[in-house]
């Protein structure tokens, strides 16, 4: 399968207006919905090379910029998961009102299996790209030396004082390059679009006070809370090279697809976004599950498919 590329500037940018903020979002194809969710720090254009074969498969697909990220607004609020989910609830309700997949890397994937878990009115399924356990890390997750580190560094982060001038270390392209490099197993795949795509939203008013919002952020339910509540299929794709989030934390599905519907697939030399370093693979992946779902649950034996 041949992957259209498209930039960010090909894609439609629409506003929608959501308790009085401008949220971004764009919408290719006809069909059956599918709205990703993208994860920390990034925005739409990191489905740039999603979007258009998903639309082409035969698909209406929606992306969306959530509140903080990319270009919606950034206002200075307690950020979490449950306001990112209502977000999802509130644009399903405006603009597609019919069972839908929900496709998330990372932060995005834990958020949609969320919306999944919890409304399951609205879903037909998820697709978890490299979950994420939590919006932030949870203390017992930590060694003490790490612990402590990471308290300091979130009070420096927030500090009126020393906030600005180390958010502005970090979300220099240089940095965000380096920490990419770290992420992604192909290096080819870290381009200076993709840097730009990162850099620019975090230039604008508001994006230093949500990125301290958000590491003070409660971690939210974890995928072991939230699976047992799950009532439709889904798909756990896997960068196996993933240093973040690593493939042993795929266990937990893999346990599970013995009662309940889930497929879980490792893709090798991938990292932490696998659909963005490869991008036919990670395509295929969800097509071809979307096309043999057929509206029934199927559970597929998980040890066939990843060790983990």
């Amino acid at each position: 399968m041949t992957t259209q590329q498209l930039t960010t500037s090909t894609f439609d940018k629409l506003i929608w207006n959501w308790q009085g903020y401008k949220i971004q979002y764009t919408v290719m194809g006809t069909g059956k919905p599918l709205v990703l969710v993208h994860g920390f720090g990034a925005a739409i254009g990191h489905w740039r090379k999603n979007i258009p074969v998903l639309a082409a498969a035969g698909y209406q697909v929606f992306a969306l910029d959530l509140l903080g990220f990319g270009g919606s607004d950034k206002p200075p609020l307690d950020y979490s998961l449950e306001l990112w989910e209502q977000l999802l609830k509130d644009f399903w309700t405006a603009h597609i009102q019919e069972p839908t997949v929900f496709i998330g890397n990372s932060i995005g994937a834990l958020l949609s299996l969320k919306v999944v878990a919890d409304n399951p009115e609205i879903s037909a399924g998820g697709i978890l790209i490299n979950c994420a356990g939590g919006l932030s890390h949870r203390p017992h997750e930590l060694n003490p030396p790490l612990r402590i580190v990471m308290a300091a560094f979130n009070q420096l982060v927030r500090s009126k004082i020393t906030g600005p001038f180390l958010f502005n270390r970090i979300r220099q392209k240089s940095q965000i390059r380096r920490t990419l490099l770290q992420v992604y197993r192909n290096p080819s795949a870290v381009t200076d679009e993709l840097v730009d795509l990162l850099y620019t939203p975090s230039c604008d008013p508001g994006a230093q006070e949500v990125f301290a919002s958000i590491l003070a952020a409660p971690p939210g339910p974890s995928p072991v809370e939230l699976l047992p509540k799950v009532k439709h299929p889904l798909l756990v794709i896997w960068g196996a090279d993933d240093p973040w989030t690593p493939i042993t934390r795929a266990k937990i599905y893999q346990d599970l697809s013995h009662t309940q519907p889930i497929e879980v697939v490792p893709v090798p030399n991938a990292g932490h976004c696998p659909h963005d370093e490869l991008p036919e693979v990670v395509n295929s992946l969800i097509i071809d599950w979307l096309a043999n779902r057929g509206g029934t649950s199927r559970a597929i034996s998980a040890p066939e498919r990843i060790k983990v």
